[in-house]
């Protein structure tokens, strides 16, 4: 969308329209309701929305260890140690994180990829934090289970990732089939989600 894609619109509206439909997802109408939501907010709450969105930036940096969000290097879940550190659940986002500790089923550690292999994107191996993952195998760990999203880039960059990892001796599954084809793990409900890491699989 450019500004001609606005016309009419003031100023500081056009703006916030096209900045909304660089978002994923968001498409020009949905840019449009959104700004029109934001332009009748009341001033403190659109402020409070503002301080967010930049606390966000200014504060959020990535665990150095598992990459996930965090505020503190390293992140709760890697300083925490209660968790099974023999074990790393490989997944693509930093929400699935938040889906798989819902569940209550698992206690080992994580690694964020931040994406999955897409050559149609021009995403690649040197794209994701793979490297990092296999220094971190070599560290004493016992098992890698590969949680990508069940679809194509998902089992795409699991199968990349088992192919390195399998020279190392280490054990590598899988969550069970229970979830969705096609589907992304943030999507899964919690119960679906517990049984899938529970009843994993060898890869």
């Amino acid at each position: 969308m450019t500004t001609d894609g606005v016309r009419g619109l003031a100023g500081p509206v056009s703006r916030l329209v096209e900045q909304f439909h660089r978002l994923p997802g968001i498409g020009p109408k949905t840019a449009q309701r959104l700004t029109y939501y934001l332009v009748r907010m009341p001033e403190d709450q659109a402020r409070e929305l503002a301080d967010a969105l930049i606390s966000v930036k200014e504060r959020i940096v990535l665990c150095s260890q598992c990459f996930n969000i965090t505020e503190s290097d390293p992140c709760s879940i890697c300083a925490d140690p209660s968790r099974d550190r023999t074990r790393i659940c490989v997944v693509e986002e930093a929400l699935d994180v938040l889906s798989l500790e819902k569940t209550g089923a698992y206690a080992g550690l994580y690694h964020v990829l931040h994406g999955a292999i897409s050559p149609m994107d021009g995403i690649g191996p040197d794209e994701l934090r793979i490297q990092p993952l296999l220094g971190r195998v070599r560290d004493g760990v016992s098992e890698v289970i590969l949680a990508t999203n069940p679809n194509l880039e998902g089992e795409t960059t699991s199968m990349y990732v088992h192919r390195l990892l399998a020279p190392l001796g280490v054990s590598i599954t899988r969550p069970a089939r229970g979830l969705p084809v096609g589907g992304d793990l943030e999507y899964a409900d919690q119960v679906t989600l517990g049984r899938a890491i529970e009843g994993r699989q060898p890869f």
